[in-house]
């Protein structure tokens, strides 16, 4: 079977992309997170809810920044966003371009993640001005649509990272159209597994763990699935040995184990065999702390691999 053939350089990107492209799926995920335990959740899912939106602003924040350092010129990355040609200053918006996509989709987000931040904030107590216009405004039916709105939004964020490389003429990331939904399936799980982790630090947002770990079962499976669809299409494609490849492969090994502790915790039992023969089945228990930890392990060793495999 032929290679597919491309007409392309590396981007050569640094490390601070890999962050750019970490934090984007953790604070889409982590804003969704806090939207779906706002709306459907248990009143004692509401501390939870709030420390994700409370975590979703401050990652997204961190994205231009590191976003803007890659580049090169920081100073100029305003030029994304407006344009300055012949025909004057006017918005710079191209809908068939990604990355325009990616800048506006991002900044929109960011606009959502701030006013429910603020929204948090004020619910908490916390006095700042205008706090009470905010309490008033977001407190009921407009600020719920700003959470649909915002999880919208964040589910492109997470995702679109992936979608950016799928549609590239880059070797690997163009010879597969898989990357768009891992990348999202994995900040999903990221991000439930960083809410785990920090739950500690906000009263009561540790009774939302066991709905937060079987959630990142879910998406443990679905990542799962989307990582198989990546190893078939690269190998339709005779990219397979590069990616899995030395060294590559001992990331990728960490990635498929980082996914065992939340499938186990879900979806696996182990037999048990009691007095006079009797067989009862018991969930077989993970410590939440150690699976999110491995959880945000994996997520960051998968995306080494699909950045730099490529590249080097």
């Amino acid at each position: 079977m032929p290679l597919a053939v491309h007409y392309t350089q590396p981007p050569e990107w640094r490390w601070y992309i890999l962050g750019y492209f970490l934090l984007a799926g953790l604070a889409g995920g982590a804003y969704l997170l806090g939207t779906l335990l706002r709306l459907f959740g248990r009143p004692s899912d509401q501390p939870a809810s709030r420390l994700s939106f409370l975590l979703a602003l401050p990652l997204t924040i961190l994205c231009p920044v590191l976003l803007t350092i890659d580049l090169g010129q920081p100073s100029r990355f305003w030029h994304m966003m407006v344009d300055t040609g012949a025909l004057g200053p006017g918005l710079n918006f191209a809908y068939l371009s990604p990355m325009s996509l990616g800048v506006w989709g991002l900044a929109a987000f960011g606009v959502c993640a701030a006013l429910t931040f603020l929204e948090v904030l004020a619910t908490d107590g916390r006095s700042y001005p205008g706090s009470r216009l905010v309490t008033w405004a977001l407190g009921g039916w407009l600020g719920r649509i700003v959470n649909v709105v915002g999880s919208v939004l964040g589910l492109f964020v997470a995702g679109y990272t992936g979608v950016l490389l799928s549609v590239s003429n880059q070797p690997v990331w163009s010879d597969t159209y898989a990357l768009g939904g891992l990348f999202l399936a994995s900040g999903l799980s990221g991000a439930g597994a960083l809410l785990i982790l920090t739950a500690p630090w906000r009263r009561g947002a540790e009774a939302s763990e066991d709905g937060l770990a079987g959630a990142d079962g879910f998406f443990a499976l679905l990542e799962l699935a989307f990582l198989v669809v990546l190893f078939g299409t690269l190998a339709y494609a005779g990219q397979l040995t590069r990616t899995v490849g030395s060294p590559w492969f001992v990331l990728w090994a960490i990635v498929v184990l980082s996914l065992v502790p939340p499938l186990a915790g879900r979806f696996t039992s182990r037999l048990t065999v009691g007095s006079g023969g009797a067989a009862a089945l018991t969930n077989v228990r993970v410590s939440a702390a150690a699976t999110a930890v491995l959880v945000l392990v994996g997520m960051i060793a998968m995306r080494v691999a699909v950045l730099w495999s490529a590249q080097g």
